[in-house]
C-alpha cells in the first residue's frame, strides 16, 4: 500500500510540474491579412494614392492603402533602464492594404500609383507569396497572412522578405 501511495504522490508532482513554468503573455495585438507597400524616393514624391489588386483562385480583391511618410531610426540611445530612438523621414511613403482571405500561396498583385492630379504614375504587377504573421511570436498564435512589396525610386517592384 505504501508503494502505491508513493507512486501516486510522485505522479501527481510530475503532472503539476508543467504548470510551474511561467506563462507567456500574449497581447491582443491584431495582424490582419494584407499587403504592405513601401515606395522609395524620388518616386514617392510624385505619388498621392495607391491601389493594390490581389488575385488568386480566379477572384480579385482591391485595397486602397492610406499612404504616410516612411521613417527610419536615425539615432538610438540606451541607459540602464530604457532605450530610446529618434526617427527621421526617408522621403519615401508606406501603407498597408487589408486583403481579407489572402492565402499563403502565390498571389498576383497589381500596384497602381496615382499622382495628385489623378494621373497614373505607375501600373505594374508582381507575383508574391504571403506568409503567416506572428505579432507576439510563434507561441501566441498566427495572425493573417501578409506580403510586402517595395517600389524602388525608378519604379521597379520587388517582394520584401
Amino acid at each position: 500500500m505504501t508503494g502505491r501511495l508513493m507512486m501516486l504522490s510522485a505522479l501527481s508532482v510530475m503532472l503539476a510540474l508543467p504548470g510551474c513554468a511561467p506563462e507567456r503573455a500574449c497581447t491582443l495585438i491584431g495582424a490582419p491579412a494584407g499587403v504592405s507597400l513601401a515606395i522609395a524616393p524620388p518616386l514617392a514624391a510624385r505619388v498621392s494614392e495607391a491601389e493594390l489588386t490581389a488575385c488568386w483562385g480566379g477572384s480579385c480583391t482591391t485595397a486602397r492603402p492610406l499612404l504616410g511618410p516612411a521613417d527610419r531610426v536615425a539615432t538610438q540611445t540606451c541607459d540602464a533602464d530604457s532605450c530610446g530612438a529618434a526617427l527621421t523621414r526617408t522621403g519615401g511613403k508606406r501603407g498597408f492594404g487589408d486583403v481579407a482571405g489572402l492565402p499563403k500561396a502565390s498571389v498576383e498583385v497589381r500596384v497602381k500609383l496615382k499622382g495628385a492630379d489623378g494621373g497614373t504614375v505607375l501600373d505594374r504587377t508582381l507575383t508574391v507569396t504571403p506568409r503567416g504573421s506572428f505579432p507576439n511570436g510563434p507561441d501566441c498564435g498566427e495572425g493573417g497572412p501578409q506580403a510586402a512589396i517595395t517600389v524602388s525610386g525608378d519604379g521597379g517592384l520587388s517582394e520584401a522578405t
